[in-house]
């Protein structure tokens, strides 16, 4: 490979890498941060909790379209599917909604927050949301986040 063709590689990759955010064995949640958990839950209980509940729980039914044919919130304990997802895509849709990652005619009213909240806001809420998920839910959710390289 010819020496600039080279260098503008290793240019690319180095970029690249600062744009990733800084990440833990356990992913990009601090969900062990006590700091961040609270500020997490209190970000939670402004922008999530009126459509996935107070504690989590979600709508009724989230599982089958509403009248008009939407999905209802899902919850975010761990009888829900949040936990089933990476971190990456876990802040995605919180950023842009579900639909813009899904696509297609998927109906859902979860708009996404990236112009009411930074990522550190969206990563404190998902922290908080992980900190309450069981230890052997946190356990495999830290696992498929390593298998991503997250």
């Amino acid at each position: 490979m010819p020496c600039g063709l080279t260098v503008l590689c290793l240019s690319v990759l180095c970029l690249s890498l600062t744009a990733v955010p800084p990440v833990s064995a356990q992913g990009l949640f601090p969900y062990t941060d006590a700091r961040e958990v609270l500020r997490g839950k209190a970000l939670y209980d402004d922008y999530c909790a009126a459509c996935h509940g107070a504690d989590l729980e979600g709508e009724a039914n989230w599982r089958q379209p509403d009248e008009d044919g939407y999905l209802p919130a899902p919850p975010h304990d761990e009888t829900g599917h949040t936990w089933h997802h990476p971190d990456e895509q876990l802040l995605m849709i919180t950023k842009y909604g579900t639909a813009a990652l899904v696509g297609g005619d998927y109906k859902t009213r979860m708009e996404g927050f990236g112009d009411q909240l930074d990522d550190d806001e969206i990563l404190a809420i998902l922290a908080y949301i992980k900190s309450t998920w069981p230890e052997q839910i946190i356990a495999r959710h830290d696992q498929m986040n390593a298998a991503q390289g997250q």
